[in-house]
């Protein structure tokens, strides 16, 4: 999973197929902690890693995909839609499951499908969208006893402002 990050980060069209055996091993370790939020993403990203791998392959009228800018009205848009998910979602997982962090665990859902969206679309705007997701991830897979996980999403949180960095400078020679 991690070299699928840090592949996406330098916008390597490899990281979707290593991502997909990633997802799917997080998904088993997530149910085993009772992070239910984070299964239903696990399964998100599966699927998602097959449309971003055929996207970023031939999405630009069958070029690859460039890196864009997402317009400030979508990303106010994501913004709110990941603050009424997370709220949504939470109160659903509290009132029917024994989930642990329920909130916490559905903002880390919502904001994640909001990168990854980004992420698909090669909007620059994934990386800061990762940073939050990875700020909120390190303390709750901490707080379950998940260590070497909650260190892998710290580097992931470094991976993703060194990716945004990297994006930009992609970006700006781009023909």
């Amino acid at each position: 999973m991690a070299v699928s990050i840090v592949l996406a980060g330098r916008n390597n069209v490899h990281s979707w197929w290593l991502g997909i055996v990633g997802c799917a091993l997080f998904a088993v370790l997530f149910h085993d902690v009772r992070l239910y939020a984070d299964v239903a993403l696990q399964v998100f990203f599966i699927l998602t890693c097959i449309v971003g791998w055929v996207q970023w392959l031939r999405g630009g009228g069958g070029a690859p995909l460039p890196i864009t800018s997402a317009s400030v009205r979508t990303l106010a848009q994501l913004a709110v839609a990941g603050i009424a998910a997370t709220a949504a979602y939470g109160l659903m997982l509290r009132e029917f499951t024994d989930a642990y962090a329920p909130f916490i665990d559905s903002a880390v859902l919502a904001f994640s499908v909001i990168a990854q969206l980004l992420l698909m679309g090669r909007r620059i705007e994934t990386w800061p969208v990762w940073l939050l997701v990875n700020t909120i991830s390190v303390p709750l897979y901490a707080s379950r006893g998940l260590n070497l996980t909650a260190v892998l999403y710290a580097a992931y949180w470094v991976n993703a402002l060194v990716s945004w960095w990297w994006w930009r400078r992609q970006m700006r020679t781009a023909p």
